[in-house]
């Protein structure tokens, strides 16, 4: 019995075994780590559908499309039975040059600890539209009298004021109507003298445009020459879209500017009804830039739980075998479900307080734990201030990672390659092959 005990004891000593439980908690310890990066996407969801919910009340992403000239008309033909049938249909006509100034004034707005960022502006446009070519109607009966203009603002409840065209020096006011297509949700301008329209000289036209949104503001290059300038009180913009402005940012705001030309995007000059392909590919704009995205900073640093994990193993795995203190597995399964406990300290206090101050007090609360059971373990100041030393620089380490994200594989490959260094050479003169035999010889000779 007694030699049967010395052996189990011997295989519980052996190193190589406790490398594989070591290896097997950590395996272990993925699934609470899974379960934390699925509540970092469901409050990330909640979030989203809150924000939503506030953009609902004020409006959403808005997207600018026109003027465009429509132009009606009647073609006739004759079917199969010698009858006259008689179709209506629209030519639309993009303008020579179209120019858009745009003052952008951001407000956040809250409700409970979420935030959307909305934002009022002030749009002056302008431009030109050449002589109507109206061949493309076959002959068709054109009906000057009920050509109209179509802006397209995709969410119409946008418009905080009355909305005054100018054509030709004469204001018209506008009306929300029109199908739904290419150009969305429209307000419709119809001027009462068709003699704006069938003219010889050039179409000039204003407008001035009060128009709430949030999140983005786009734009759809439709003239020939597309001009769009953006002054912006937000230090933070993102330029979306297939055209890069020329751009200036300070702490202040923004200013960028889009000059778009006919052939740097796929939109015709003209086309008649719907027979036309979408403008998806052309919208270009500016993002208001949310710079404390917690949620992603929480799902990017929740993602190297597991480096965590096995690197805070490696320091009690070492101090085990330098000290021939013996730590059981409960020990090392404690000390991972501390260590993923930070992940969810960070996610729910960053909520509140943002994610500088989260981490502060989740690092310092986690390796506070971790330290005072560490020394209850190791019954050694030193060691313990090894073990605080270590979790330290790895939490410092962690955050410098998530601040620099255009370099944090650069960064990250460096750090561990020093991790890696300082490894190699704290275990270069452990005999790996005695340390069973080393500690099964300590107990049968205590007294040496």
């Amino acid at each position: 019995m007694e030699t049967k005990m010395k052996t189990i004891d011997r295989i519980s000593q052996s190193v190589t075994l406790k490398i594989m439980i070591i290896g097997v908690l950590i395996l272990l310890l993925l699934i609470p780590g899974f379960m934390i990066q699925d509540l970092i996407r469901e409050r990330q969801n909640r979030s989203e559908e809150t924000i939503r919910k506030i953009n609902s009340k004020w409006s959403d992403a808005q997207t600018l499309t026109g003027p465009v000239l429509v132009i009606p008309y009647k073609q006739t033909s004759v079917d199969k039975n010698n009858n006259v049938v008689e179709e209506e249909h629209e030519l639309s006509i993009t303008p020579e040059n179209l120019y858009y100034k745009v003052g952008l004034q951001p407000e956040v707005k809250h409700l409970g600890i979420y935030k959307s960022i909305l934002y009022k502006s002030e749009i002056d446009f302008n431009g030109t539209f050449s002589k109507p070519d109206v061949s493309k109607t076959e002959s068709g009966l054109i009906e000057w009298k009920k050509a109209y203009f179509r802006i397209g603002v995709s969410d119409l409840r946008g418009i905080s004021d009355r909305v005054n065209f100018v054509v030709g020096g004469q204001p018209f006011s506008a009306e929300a109507g029109g199908k739904r297509d290419v150009i969305g949700n429209s307000l419709i301008i119809t001027p009462e003298n068709e003699a704006f329209i069938h003219t010889d000289s050039l179409i000039t036209f204003s407008c001035h445009l009060s128009l709430k949104g949030s999140q983005s503001l786009n734009f759809v290059p439709v003239g020939k020459t597309t001009r769009v300038e953006i002054n912006g009180a937000w230090n933070a913009p993102g330029f979306t879209g297939n055209f890069s402005p020329d751009s200036k940012i300070d702490p202040k705001g923004f200013t960028a500017v889009w000059n778009v030309l006919h052939f740097n995007r796929n939109i015709p000059e003209e086309w008649i009804d719907s027979n036309v392909q979408d403008f998806n590919d052309t919208v270009f704009g500016v993002d208001l830039v949310d710079t404390v995205d917690h949620y992603q900073q929480n799902m990017r640093s929740a993602k190297y739980a597991v480096l965590f994990i096995a690197l805070t193993f490696l320091v009690f795995f070492f101090v085990e075998i330098i000290t021939k203190k013996r730590i059981h597995p409960i020990q090392y399964l404690l000390v991972g479900f501390a260590l993923l406990l930070f992940y969810t300290l960070l996610l729910s206090v960053s909520e509140q307080l943002g994610f500088g101050w989260a981490y502060i007090i989740a690092s310092v609360a986690t390796i506070g734990l971790i330290t005072s059971y560490a020394h209850g373990i190791f019954k050694n100041r030193m060691q313990t201030s090894v073990m605080a030393a270590f979790l330290s620089v790895l939490y410092v380490f962690l955050y410098v990672i998530l601040q620099l994200e255009d370099i944090a594989l650069l960064i990250g490959s460096i750090g561990l390659f020093v991790i890696l260094g300082v490894i190699m050479f704290v275990s270069r003169k452990i005999n790996w092959y005695h340390q069973g035999e080393e500690s099964s010889e300590e107990e049968r000779n205590p007294e040496e």
